[in-house]
């Protein structure tokens, strides 16, 4: 069995999931396609990288992130940093010849993404984007139920990610809240997750038309370099910075296969925490889905008899996409935490086996694309053309 040495970029949030992940992945999905080592972590700074090691789980660590590069030992470069880093730690790891799993979106626009896709394809590495949600068991087991016609041609998507940390004006200013790091707000930091999903569920976008809202105008200057989410509260009298992305984007999708969309994000919702839901509806049917019902799926089969017609719940477990690695009884409870432990084993096992592996950076580029004609959309009051390729 291969073992892969993993370098892991930032050392926030998305880090303490990536790195739950590596060592998680052998526990469940054993024999394992290959074991990932933690071997080295970069932060900001030489302190902040030591405990991050330490508390991650790495063997060493280092304040430059130049260093993973130029270590011949490391064969993947896991890049957890904010938007306006990934290209550049993305061309550097596949121009060295390593592996790329790349936190989402995959950078600030489509013009960054295109270097990156570039760059991955020229090097021929493996290259991933951490849209983790399409890895839980009931959206993979909705997109089975697609592919195996149990709905019929699909004739419209209606997506949400509605989330409330942001609701509060005196959540500081992140780095989430500034375009020249971000790229874009709510948009980029939560749509694309649904855009990802309609594309894996439904298929490739051929135009959008938006509205896109910032709601709260200025924010506290955040203090410190750690995003904490909104958990942490700026008062009335300190120092307050302009927000200068989208606190909300609703968009109306043409698909190219014919059906019809609709997408909201926003993060001030009050009293929506991480509502990621979406209802498809066929010619033959429905599937409704909601992360925070995560083990579950909702299904309509419209050739059912008319006295047993209605919405079913489905609790996914063995039976399901998944079920071998993870849990032995039905709804006994997927977290957060396992679907990234599922995208783990898909992208080391694509690196094993040489195979491809979704979403990558071509999917990547083609969400920015949707984005930018998403901005584009919401500036000019029409339709756009996405572009994708």
């Amino acid at each position: 069995m291969k073992y892969y040495n993993v370098g892991l970029i930032g050392a926030g949030f998305m880090a303490k999931a990536h790195s739950i992940a590596y060592a998680g992945m052998p526990m469940f999905f054993w024999p394992a396609p290959g074991i990932p080592v933690k071997k080295v972590i970069a932060d900001l700074t030489e302190e902040s990288a030591k405990d991050a090691a330490l508390r991650l789980g790495f063997e060493r660590s280092t304040s430059k992130w130049q260093e993973i590069i130029e270590d011949s030992s490391i064969d993947i470069v896991d890049i957890c940093t904010p938007n306006d880093s990934h290209m550049e730690i993305a061309v550097a790891a596949a121009n060295a010849g390593k592996h790329v799993f790349c936190e989402k979106p995959i950078a600030r626009n489509a013009e960054e993404a295109k270097v990156m896709m570039d760059a991955v394809k020229k090097a021929g590495v493996k290259h991933m984007l951490a849209f983790n949600y399409r890895r839980t068991p009931a959206v993979a087991l909705a997109k089975k139920y697609i592919m195996e016609g149990s709905i019929g041609k699909i004739l419209n998507f209606r997506g949400t990610y509605l989330q409330d940390w942001s609701a509060d004006p005196n959540s500081p200013l992140s780095w989430r809240f500034q375009k020249k790091i971000a790229g874009s707000g709510a948009l980029g930091d939560i749509g694309t997750h649904v855009i990802d999903l309609a594309r894996y569920l439904v298929g490739e976008f051929d135009e959008v038309f938006a509205s896109l809202k910032t709601y709260i105008k200025e924010r506290p200057v955040q203090m410190g370099a750690v995003d904490k989410l909104g958990t942490v509260k700026g008062g009335a009298d300190v120092p307050k910075g302009p927000v200068d992305v989208d606190d909300e984007a609703s968009f109306m999708i043409r698909f190219k296969n014919g059906a019809f969309g609709s997408i909201e994000a926003t993060r001030n919702g009050w009293g929506r925490n991480n509502f990621i839901t979406f209802e498809i509806h066929g010619e033959k049917g429905s599937i409704f889905f909601n992360y925070e019902r995560r083990d579950e799926l909702q299904v309509y089969f419209a050739d059912d008899p008319d006295d047993r017609r209605g919405f079913r719940t489905v609790y996914t477990g063995p039976a399901h996409p998944y079920g071998e690695g993870l849990w032995p009884i039905p709804a006994l409870g997927i977290g957060y935490t396992e679907t990234k432990i599922v995208e783990c084993y898909d992208f080391i096992k694509s690196i094993a086996e040489n195979t491809e592996n979704s979403p990558d950076f071509v999917d990547g580029y083609n969400i920015a694309l949707i984005c930018d004609a998403i901005i584009e959309s919401s500036k000019s009051d029409t339709w756009k053309k996405t572009g994708c390729i």
